[in-house]
């Protein structure tokens, strides 16, 4: 019976995007060019969302954009992002990330880019996991 009870378990696949609750609630997804991290903070309480490029890095541009493509499109811009990990990495704080949540559980396809670098990211089962994220201890969005 154990047996039969671990290799259903091994056997189930990952979920691709994967939220958690703790004192600092997280909600990720890797792809195999990119990976995207948001971070709430409830203590602060800020937000974070960092994409990391695996190849090709970031470049130093005036401003970054998330645009989401689905059946409540929406497109985001802000000058306030920095890059770190050698330019692979980008990330945007604040203190209400409202927008991007919805843009997340409500649409197909993720785009994070600047002028000169796009990377997509496929929103199939994150949903769920945006709603888990969502009700992390207080989160409050704006």
């Amino acid at each position: 019976m154990r047996i039969v009870l671990v290799s259903l378990i091994l056997g189930t696949p990952a979920t691709a995007w994967e939220a958690t609750v703790g004192q600092i609630c997280t909600l990720s997804h890797a792809t195999d060019e990119a990976e995207i991290f948001l971070t709430y903070d409830p203590a602060k309480p800020l937000y974070t969302l960092s994409v990391t490029r695996k190849t090709e890095s970031w470049t130093k541009t005036p401003w970054f954009a998330m645009r989401f493509e689905g059946p409540n499109p929406i497109e985001i811009a802000t000058p306030n992002h920095i890059l770190s990990d050698g330019e692979s990495s980008l990330t945007v704080t604040d203190t209400g990330f409202g927008n991007v949540l919805n843009g997340l559980e409500y649409n197909l396809t993720a785009y994070a880019f600047t002028q000169d670098r796009l990377t997509e990211f496929p929103l199939d089962g994150a949903a769920p996991q945006v709603r888990v994220f969502r009700e992390c201890a207080g989160a409050q969005l704006s």
